[in-house]
């Protein structure tokens, strides 16, 4: 779905988000400030490259999740296509895996859905400007896996794979829902282990949730 929307000039934004009811407050809430204008709004992650061709927006807003393609891949392929376009990430998701899939997909900044509304509309203005725009838990947890030993930081993948452990899910379903092969996500736990200085599944996700590398559990 798209729609084009018609509004006064200013910075020029595409709002992503598979929601109706939060796509609506969103472009609501920034469509009240005068030097922000909504261009466009899809709900399709699939759809984000020809619609910044079309629209030509300073900054894109994309949600993380979504079903078929998600945020991380949107950006990637935009960013394939358009290397200087702009996406400032909008989710309720703050782990490890999520922030480092975003950052490394190239968004402009990671902001979470419950920032009050002027930090909202301030992340938008400085991310069309090019600043990298951090909310401050997500900072913080980017500062403490720079901060930790390099043999301790766990690859985005690494992340992935034990969060999904912690998650409950076996080698297999870790599998299926990273669509990786059983021996890879092995490979994966055993450099965890490795790195975390552990020796089995149990021990990583206690030991990471301690330092900050994992959430803890809700």
């Amino acid at each position: 779905m798209s729609a084009v929307r018609a509004g006064s000039s200013g910075l020029r934004l595409l709002v992503v988000d598979d929601h109706p009811v939060v796509r609506a407050g969103i472009v609501a809430l920034l469509s009240a400030e005068t030097d922000l204008e909504v261009v466009a709004e899809l709900d399709d992650g699939a759809a984000v490259p020809d619609a910044f061709d079309r629209l030509a927006p300073d900054l894109v807003l994309m949600d993380l999740r979504m079903p078929g393609v998600d945020g991380v891949e949107a950006t990637t392929r935009l960013r394939a296509r358009h290397p200087g376009a702009r996406v400032l990430v909008l989710t309720t998701y703050d782990t490890d895996a999520d922030i480092l899939r975003a950052v490394e997909a190239g968004a402009t900044g990671y902001l979470l859905k419950d920032a009050p509304r002027a930090d909202l509309s301030d992340a938008v203005r400085r991310a069309a400007r090019g600043e990298t725009v951090l909310a401050p838990p997500v900072a913080a947890r980017l500062l403490t896996r720079l901060r930790a030993p390099a043999a301790e930081r766990l690859t985005a993948r690494e992340t992935e794979v034990l969060a999904a452990v912690a998650r409950g899910l076996s080698n297999a379903g870790v599998a299926a829902e990273l669509f990786i092969g059983e021996a890879t996500v092995k490979s994966h736990l055993l450099r965890v282990f490795a790195k975390l200085g552990v020796d089995d599944r149990t021990a990583a996700v206690t030991v990471a949730m301690s330092r900050g590398l994992l959430p803890p559990p809700v």
